[in-house]
């Protein structure tokens, strides 16, 4: 697909890839990245050894989180641990905790990678619901305490490839978002899955800064049969821990084989659509953030390659530069759904 740059819009108003020109925040993530290589070579039960009766992977004692409320102790009491096969597990090294918690893109928070984990102390994911509309028979305003209840937990690790070119690989906590869907009774006309995250100035400042390139709420889609497909997870942990501020607390979307933009975060309304629903970054830019977010190393970002990925963590003296997959390496899970589709068109 050829893909013009558009010549009236700054770059760096866009997306904040400019982040990594930037002397002081470069010399900043570099120091953070140096910390988590040592981190994960020191932790090889954690990196390497995946294997066990109990979870794969848990936070670090010292960084683990109290939970929101005391009914999330009995949900987290009892999480099924990731299988040693594909696809809920890849077998790759993980992404040490630290960097998973401090290494985000969550612009409610600010625009620069360490934002929302300095960001976010005042932020509170508890009491929280979430907004169910459109075509279903069960809409109506949920609290998450029955959202959650009638589901089991369980760990999956999955690659997590963003559009910027940098990956991770990481444990999460949830239940597949197919089973909470199934709960509403979507209606026939149900073609589309909308969502959007929590919006308040009090506690983002990202929403309330002059700066903000969002025209907020952030927005994000999937097709019906993306949202029932079993890898669609909602996630409500990572690292055998609840999920911290940064990382889209308390309920968020995984979507592993699209880039991370599609995964949305801090979730409080769900509607049901027959049309496709308008999302933040195709508002933003449409040429150069497709609704489908498909990871494709074939179709490149006007501004960098797409073949090519950074796996972190990284340091000055290993940039972990390794080949980017086709569906993130879940085409054998996810390719048949768009049979016949032209994906440097849909992108």
């Amino acid at each position: 697909m050829l893909i013009k740059k558009p010549s009236d819009i700054n770059p760096s108003e866009i997306t904040p890839e400019s982040v990594y020109k930037n002397r002081r925040q470069f010399i900043e993530d570099s120091g953070k990245l140096l910390l988590g290589a040592a981190a994960a070579s020191a932790l090889p039960s954690i990196a390497n050894a995946q294997t066990g009766a109990g979870l794969k992977a848990r936070a670090p004692a010292t960084m683990r989180r109290s939970p929101p409320a005391a009914w999330w102790a009995d949900k987290f009491a009892d999480i099924k641990p990731a299988p040693d096969s594909a696809p809920f597990y890849t077998g790759e090294a993980l992404t040490p905790y630290e960097d998973v918690v401090s290494y985000n893109n969550f612009y409610e928070f600010g625009m620069n990678k360490g934002d929302p984990s300095s960001n976010s102390g005042d932020y509170k994911a508890d009491p929280w619901s979430v907004e169910i509309s459109g075509e279903v028979a069960k809409p109506g305003v949920y609290n998450l305490e029955d959202i959650l209840k009638p589901h089991d937990l369980e760990e999956r690790i999955y690659r997590l490839r963003c559009v910027e070119a940098w990956s991770m690989v990481i444990p999460w906590v949830g239940f597949p978002l197919a089973d909470l869907i199934k709960r509403f009774e979507p209606t026939s006309k149900a073609k589309y899955v909308e969502f959007e995250t929590l919006v308040d100035p009090e506690t983002m400042p990202g929403v309330r800064s002059r700066f903000a390139i969002v025209n907020w709420p952030y927005r994000e889609g999937l097709r019906m049969d993306e949202a029932m497909n079993p890898l669609t997870l909602m996630a409500v942990g990572v690292y055998g821990d609840y999920l911290p501020p940064q990382n889209g607390a308390p309920l968020r979307l995984i979507v592993p084989w699209k880039y991370g933009f599609k995964s949305i975060k801090a979730i409080v309304k769900i509607n049901f659509r027959e049309t496709m629903p308008d999302t933040t970054w195709v508002d933003l830019q449409a040429q150069e953030y497709g609704f489908y977010a498909n990871v494709n190393p074939a179709v490149h970002h006007p501004r960098w390659r797409q073949d090519t990925e950074r796996r972190l963590p990284q340091t000055l003296f290993s940039r972990s530069r390794i080949a980017t997959q086709p569906f993130n390496g879940y085409g054998d899970q996810v390719a048949s759904m768009y049979e016949g589709m032209d994906l440097s068109r849909y992108y």
